[in-house]
C-alpha cells in the first residue's frame, strides 16, 4: 500500500501566469538594483564633486599625473560603469515589458476580451499597464543619470554640481508611486502575503 504525502497541494499556475508571477519577482529585483546602483552612483558623484570643489577653491588645476587626477579619473570611470550596468537593468525592464505584452495578446488571442484574471482581481492587461508606467519612469531616470555624469564632467559652478547631485540622489523620475505599483503587483500574484 501505498504512503500517502503529508504535503499540501499547491495550485498549479498555467504557463501565462507563471511568467506574470516570475515577472512580478523580477521586477522587484531589478528595481533593488538600480537603487544600490543609485546609491553607489551617488557616492562616487559626491567625490568627483568633492574633488571638483576643493581644487577650485585651491586653483590646482587637474592634469594627469598631479595630485587628485587618479582619485577623479577613478571615481569618473566608476560612475560610467554604473551607467553600464543601469543600461542593462534598462533594457532587462524593456524585456519583462515586452513579455507581459505578449502574454496580454496570448490570452486576448484565446479567450478574447473577457478574460479571467490569473490571480486575484487584476486582469492581464493591467500588468502590462503597470510595467509600462515603471519603464517609463526609469527610461526617464536613465536619460537624467546619463546627463548627469555628462555635465559633472564639465561643470565647475559649485552651484549647479549641488544641483546634480540632489536630482542624483532623489531621482525625480522615479515617482512614490513606483513603490505601490510594485508592492500592489507582488501581492496580486502572491509573492507577499494577502
Amino acid at each position: 500500500m501505498a504512503a500517502k504525502s503529508s504535503t499540501p497541494r499547491t495550485s498549479v499556475l498555467s504557463v501565462s501566469a507563471r511568467k506574470i508571477k516570475d515577472n512580478a519577482a523580477d521586477w522587484h529585483n531589478l528595481m533593488m538594483k538600480w537603487e544600490t546602483l543609485n546609491d553607489n552612483g551617488f557616492t562616487a558623484a559626491t567625490k568627483i564633486v568633492n574633488i571638483k570643489i576643493a581644487t577650485e577653491s585651491r586653483m590646482v588645476i587637474l592634469l594627469c599625473g598631479k595630485p587628485g587626477c587618479y582619485f577623479f579619473s577613478n571615481n569618473f570611470h566608476s560612475l560610467k560603469s554604473k551607467r553600464t550596468t543601469r543600461v542593462k537593468i534598462h533594457q532587462k525592464m524593456e524585456k519583462l515589458c515586452s513579455t507581459t505584452k505578449g502574454i496580454c495578446d496570448l490570452e486576448t488571442y484565446h479567450h478574447g476580451e473577457h478574460v479571467t484574471p490569473f490571480f486575484h482581481t487584476w486582469p492581464t492587461p493591467y500588468f502590462y499597464e503597470v510595467s509600462i508606467k515603471l519603464l517609463d519612469m526609469y527610461s526617464n531616470e536613465l536619460k537624467l543619470k546619463h546627463t548627469i555624469v555628462q555635465e559633472i564632467a564639465h561643470t565647475t559652478d559649485q552651484d549647479l554640481l549641488m544641483v546634480y547631485l540632489s536630482s542624483w540622489l532623489y531621482q525625480p523620475y522615479i515617482e512614490n508611486t513606483s513603490k505601490v505599483l510594485l508592492e500592489s503587483m507582488l501581492l496580486e500574484t502572491g509573492h507577499r502575503p494577502v
